[in-house]
């Protein structure tokens, strides 16, 4: 009987999915800079002339491949999701868009003709290294929250990536913009003959493995016991949704949240088991797709608005809806923050790294990338080296601080401004105060970064106070927000129609410019919330013994929690005001911190804000001569830097 009601259910979806996708079809098809009506359309498409002209070449093509793309990307995510056991996973959160997408990127740059001819295996490169990666760290056990931030991490090293090739290459990547955003234009049927086969192929396979991924989401134990080859399972099921993914952003660019949204929609709507899921995916991402372009098509009539941004719209408070419900789910996480059992004298620590420090800054000041000099009053070097040195090491204590604080509050050590998407949601809102204001100078805007920033921490807040700001929730809510800010960020790019470079270098993180004033406020803000972070660190080591024994110890644990997010968002906020969004200084400062003093936080905060300090001088020494007179933002740098020892972390830890 149940069965039967299911089925029942399942085509009652399937007929109003069916309707949806026809009545959107027809109106997608009548909007465009050509005007003309339903009814011409009906009438006219059928004998030569301006209607048929204009549905065959441009508008059906487009049609056609939101349809394959759209039904790709959902039964990709519905794979995934089972794949990794993980309510969260699809394309675009587990990194596999972002790594596609950088390989589109290198080959468009470095190997032209190599894209050209073979889009697709250039972007499948890139999809499988992606998911190699997430394998890899991830573990073998698919933990939820660990897959959800390995994915992250991914993503942000993919981003941070091609972005630094699209600053330096400007003009061989100008035209991947609107493209990386995520766009349905065709202008002939080639996407459609390229895509239409490799999805429909892979499809059939995905349906092929429905049942296969029935008996695998009961448990693998389950599923070997009943004679099922797992192994061989899983790498074609990964294959299918790789294959599906890489073969979308091939012709259409990375578009997010489809995958995602569709497969809970569907199972929302009460339909069972995976071959059912899989047909109604195709269906109802193939409805998502269409229905955003159709709505970007309607809010900015005459003008292409990339479907990525209405996706991200729709898909952003979509992701925040699915972590807060998965989080709920699942066990509070607490976990070991590492460290070293044989902690090093704090003042060997400090006097190394001093060392250290006072080196770099002696080398980032004497030379340019083409001359040395140890002049540092003449003009040239006071007003305008000495200060970018000395903005990007108090902004890299300032981000390190704020790593120690978050980290510790969130028991997470993969947390800071970047993954809380305090970082991104900074960027976002820089770039639409641009948008909003087309005239308003880039000087202002950080103030558009504070607001952002704070948009951030309100959800954060909001969301996680009724559960007493358990970690596993608050990560959860600030991957959602930083995938959100991401997507953002990219479409405003696109949208701003401004100097495109300019807005990357401040999202990518530049000291470039940086004067006295510059300084002066860093130092400012640094003394300002510096205090607040010190008088923490004693309640962050209780918090490190677990909720539970830090409540009977007599700790607050909600009020601390509350203040160090605000604190730690505020210290990152001010750094991103003044520099753009850097990340990976409040990730990697504190881990290497932590092996050398132990977790206790207060000489932790001392060393990992000089090792902050550190990190970004050198990146900003090293973005400035590297390739100079040319400068590269130390953000990018930083990004490259740090990600190895990132990713080698998140494989060590358990």
């Amino acid at each position: 009987m149940a069965k039967k009601t299911s089925g029942k259910r399942s085509f009652v979806v399937m007929i109003i999915g069916l309707f949806l996708l026809v009545l959107l079809s027809f109106i997608h098809l009548t909007q465009g800079q050509a005007d003309y009506t339903v009814a011409q359309l009906v009438k006219e498409v059928w004998t030569e002339g301006r209607v048929q002209d204009i549905v065959l070449s441009l508008r059906l093509p487009r049609l056609v491949i939101g349809i394959l793309a759209g039904g790709a990307l959902a039964v990709a995510g519905a794979v995934l999701q089972t794949l990794t056991n993980n309510p969260l996973a699809s394309a675009g959160t587990l990194g596999i868009n972002a790594g596609a997408y950088f390989f589109v990127v290198v080959s468009m740059i470095f190997f032209p003709s190599l894209l050209g001819n073979f889009p697709f295996i250039v972007a499948l490169a890139g999809a499988v290294l992606s998911s190699v990666l997430v394998v890899m760290l991830a573990g073998k056990q698919m933990e939820p929250v660990r897959v959800a931030l390995t994915g992250m991490i991914i993503s942000l090293l993919f981003a941070s990536m091609t972005g630094s090739l699209q600053l330096l290459f400007e003009n061989q990547t100008n035209g991947l913009f609107l493209w990386g955003s995520g766009t349905l234009v065709q202008l002939n049927w080639d996407g459609v003959s390229f895509a239409g086969p490799v999805i429909i192929v892979f499809f059939v396979l995905a349906l092929v493995l429905a049942k296969p991924l029935d008996t695998l989401s009961l448990g693998e134990d389950i599923a070997s016991s009943l004679g099922q080859n797992v192994r061989f399972v899983k790498l074609l099921a990964w294959a299918v949704a790789i294959v599906l993914a890489a073969t979308t952003v091939s012709v259409v660019g990375p578009i997010g949240f489809i995958g995602l949204m569709a497969p809970h929609i569907v199972r929302m709507l009460g339909v069972r088991g995976h071959l059912n899921i899989l047909l109604q995916s195709f269906l109802w991402g193939s409805v998502m797709l269409i229905g955003a372009d159709v709505l970007g098509r309607l809010i900015q009539p005459g003008q292409e608005v990339p479907v990525g941004a209405m996706t991200a719209l729709i898909g952003g408070p979509w992701l925040l809806y699915l972590a807060w419900k998965t989080a709920k789910t699942h066990s509070r996480g607490d976990r070991q923050m590492g460290g070293t059992s044989k902690p090093v004298k704090l003042s060997v620590v400090i006097t190394i790294v001093v060392a250290l420090i006072v080196v770099i800054i002696s080398l980032a000041l004497s030379f340019n990338g083409t001359a040395w000099t140890t002049e540092w009053l003449k003009p040239v070097v006071w007003n305008f080296r000495v200060p970018r040195v000395l903005t990007a090491f108090i902004v890299g204590v300032m981000l390190a601080v704020a790593g120690v604080l978050l980290q510790g509050v969130l028991r997470n050590p993969l947390a800071d401004a970047s993954i809380l998407g305090v970082t991104s949601m900074g960027g976002a809102g820089a770039m639409m105060l641009l948008v909003l204001f087309p005239a308003i100078p880039v000087n202002y805007m950080p103030l558009g970064a504070v607001v952002g920033a704070a948009i951030a921490l309100g959800i954060i807040l909001g969301t996680s106070w009724k559960n007493n700001f358990q970690p596993m929730l608050v990560a959860l809510m600030g991957i959602a927000i930083s995938a959100f800010g991401s997507a953002a960020t990219q479409v405003l790019v696109v949208k701003a129609k401004l100097a495109v470079a300019a807005a990357l270098v401040w999202l990518s993180g530049s000291t470039y410019a940086k004067g006295w004033d510059d300084v002066q406020l860093a130092v400012l803000l640094f003394a300002l919330f510096i205090g607040p972070a010190i008088y923490l660190t004693r309640s962050l080591d209780t918090l490190t013994f677990g909720d539970d024994v830090a409540a009977g110890l007599g700790l607050s644990v909600k009020s601390t929690r509350v203040w160090a997010l605000i604190v730690g968002v505020a210290i990152s906020t001010a750094a991103v005001s003044i520099v753009g969004t850097i990340g990976f200084v409040g990730l990697v400062a504190p881990h290497i911190a932590r092996r050398l003093v132990g977790f206790r936080h207060l000489p932790l905060l001392v060393v990992s804000g000089l090792l902050g300090g550190l990190l970004l001088v050198t990146a900003d020494f090293v973005g400035r001569i590297l390739i100079a007179p040319k400068d590269i933002p130390s953000g990018l740098i930083v990004a490259l830097i740090g990600t190895p020892y990132l990713l080698y972390l998140l494989r060590k830890m358990k």
